[in-house]
């Protein structure tokens, strides 16, 4: 079996319609189904829920979860709030420039642009607390192939020291040299 793509992906909300305007309005996305139901379909545990669906581009779906008999939501405090977050890719550097200064005109704090050598990015959190990235593509066809070719042996250097190898320094030393 070979994956075809992922179908949805999904996340608490503390308010369904808060997060459906939300997501509409600061990031363009299509509200395209909502499902409720009184007990969960899989367990039959009695357990209602609001059940969201967002259009995140290319077949890509967002989805959340409203509980209305759950305690309030928290957070793994055992990790960063910089690791668990949701990336969408956007078209270009100038769209995310231009999110950036519309979500800080409606008064939503964002971090970067923050250049990844192959991509640069933006980070903000939704009203969930839900940590996202806007990020767009600046990488070269030889900077991909130059990773894809060390990915193996850094994932194997890792896995023994739980150390960053240096296979890829380039992208923090910003020092790229086409493969010969």
């Amino acid at each position: 079996m070979k994956i075809d793509r992922i179908h949805h992906v999904a996340y608490r909300c503390k308010d369904a319609k808060e997060t459906v305007d939300w997501y509409v309005k600061h990031l363009k996305m299509d509200f395209v189904l909502a499902i409720a139901e009184d007990q969960v379909p899989s367990t039959k545990a009695p357990d209602p829920y609001m059940h969201l669906f967002l259009d995140a581009g290319n077949g890509s779906v967002l989805a959340f979860f409203e509980l209305s008999n759950a305690p309030a939501m928290g957070r793994d405090t055992n990790t960063p709030d910089w690791v668990q977050h949701i990336a969408f890719k956007v078209d270009s550097v100038e769209t995310l420039e231009e999110t950036k200064s519309r979500l800080e005109a409606a008064g939503i704090p964002v971090v970067g642009v923050t250049d990844h050598a192959i991509f640069k990015s933006i980070y903000f959190f939704d009203p969930n607390g839900h940590r996202l990235e806007l990020a767009a593509d600046v990488g070269t066809p030889e900077m991909y192939r130059s990773l894809d070719e060390v990915k193996w042996q850094m994932l194997e250097e890792w896995s023994k020291t739980k150390r960053a190898p240096k296979h890829a320094a380039w992208m923090h030393d910003r020092e790229f040299k086409a493969l010969d």
